[in-house]
């Protein structure tokens, strides 16, 4: 959610409960949930501004990663998230991070960095066939 959106939803869950509506009204008819609506009832403009700020400035799992990301990112655009994170797992034995996570900060970082995923494709092209005898299929299944 954007700035100016939070801080709309921010002033229509106090314009709603002026107005007199209960806390379970006020989630569905916003679309958020009823802790969000206790959230920002609890705040003063003032506490939410600095809310606001807290979140633009939170830091994230992966910044100590950034750099060596980053470079691996400039050397191979074509390298994808799970990828990283499969070298990241064995570079640092004390990785714990989710997939999920570092898909959506090797997202992040390309976008702020301009780096774009670069996509090899295959090519394919059909093979005539052999004369008989020349190539042979081998089954080693049991």
């Amino acid at each position: 959610m954007k700035r100016l959106e939070r801080w709309h939803m921010y002033f229509s869950v106090h314009q709603l409960k002026a107005k007199g509506l209960k806390i379970s009204q006020i989630a569905r008819n916003l679309n958020i949930s009823r802790n969000t609506v206790y959230k920002y009832l609890s705040m003063n403009p003032d506490q939410f501004k600095q809310f606001m700020e807290e979140l633009e400035t939170r830091a994230k799992k992966l910044d100590p990663y950034e750099q060596q990301i980053l470079q691996w990112l400039r050397e191979y655009p074509d390298l994808s998230a799970a990828q990283i994170l499969d070298w990241l797992k064995e570079r640092h034995a004390d990785f714990k991070i989710g997939a999920s996570t570092v898909r959506s900060y090797v997202r992040e970082l390309r976008i702020r960095h301009g780096i774009p995923k670069t996509v090899q494709q295959r090519q394919y092209e059909a093979v005539a066939d052999p004369p008989m005898g020349e190539q042979m299929q081998v089954d080693f299944g049991k």
